[in-house]
């Protein structure tokens, strides 16, 4: 069998397929950056999953598509710990920009973004994939994320940016003090993952004109950093996968009409269209 995982920061997505491609099975583990979790926890996480415990041994190759996978060192971290679970699987790590590509290739070249927890973005022609600029990560980089807006909402809450109903409703909702705050900035492992978490607030008021505005300067902030650098920003599609693009939509596109440019689709869990891709371009060559 074969397993094709979509791992963010949040959570891995995994679907087991058999040789022929046949679905056998979908679920779930944390996420496993391994920027943010003790390695050797990935492995634990895996074993406390009882569905992958029960097929481990039938398991013969294993793609795995991962945030913080941008570096040798960190896929050979990931792949150590995926086969202490998995010894005798054939085990391909890559980052997670490899399966945004393939998910939203539809044939023609395109940059393609991630706005999940964290933000990165490439360009894929449907063989090479190029990268204009490193990902920064949590603390200066991932403009537009899920991580960012939730940090220019703790921000404007605690600074008394926010507008009177919307920081009513924040403390009636949270509670938030200080230093709670500051106890998961300084010492939860999964912070970009903590703050990230506080969209939901954004998205439940995504049309009270003051979320509008914030969103829309988020993204235009990722529009200048992560798009703009492309020398095809206008004349190639600009695909998206992931939450906070699906969710924000509107706004995204909204942001991305100020630069003249041209959103194509917008995938919220990419896992479907990755296996997709692996079934007509990756599976024949290995069965």
């Amino acid at each position: 069998m074969i397993a094709i995982v979509d791992g963010g920061s949040t959570k891995c997505d995994w679907v087991i397929l058999e040789a022929d491609g046949t679905e056998v099975m979908q679920t779930e583990t944390v996420g496993f950056n391994p920027n943010i979790i003790e390695p050797g926890l990935i492995s634990v996480e895996i074993h406390n999953n009882k569905a992958l415990e029960l097929i481990k041994s039938a398991i013969t190759h294993i793609y795995f598509y991962g945030s913080g996978c941008g570096t040798k060192e960190n896929c050979e971290t990931v792949e150590r710990e995926l086969r202490i679970v998995f010894p005798s699987a054939k085990i391909l790590v890559k980052e997670d920009l490899t399966a945004a590509a393939y998910s939203a290739y539809r044939g023609t070249p395109a940059i393609v973004c991630i706005l999940g927890t964290g933000s990165n973005s490439c360009y894929f022609d449907g063989e090479n994939l190029r990268r204009e600029l490193p990902s920064l990560g949590f603390l200066i980089g991932d403009e537009g994320s899920g991580s960012a807006i939730g940090k220019q909402l703790i921000r404007r809450y605690f600074m008394e940016k926010l507008p009177f109903d919307l920081h009513e409703q924040f403390t009636e909702l949270y509670r938030l003090e200080i230093d709670e705050l500051l106890q998961n900035m300084f010492h939860n492992p999964r912070v970009n993952a903590y703050f990230a978490e506080f969209t939901r607030f954004v998205v439940d008021r995504k049309t009270h004109p003051y979320f509008q505005q914030m969103l829309i300067e988020e993204f235009q902030n990722f529009f200048e950093y992560q798009v703009l650098p492309y020398r095809e920003n206008r004349s190639a599609e600009i695909n998206f996968i992931g939450s906070i693009a699906y969710f924000f939509e509107d706004s995204l596109r909204a942001a991305a009409a100020a630069f003249h440019l041209n959103v194509g689709m917008v995938v919220q869990r990419p896992i479907e269209n990755l296996v997709n891709y692996h079934r007509e371009y990756i599976l024949p060559s290995v069965v």
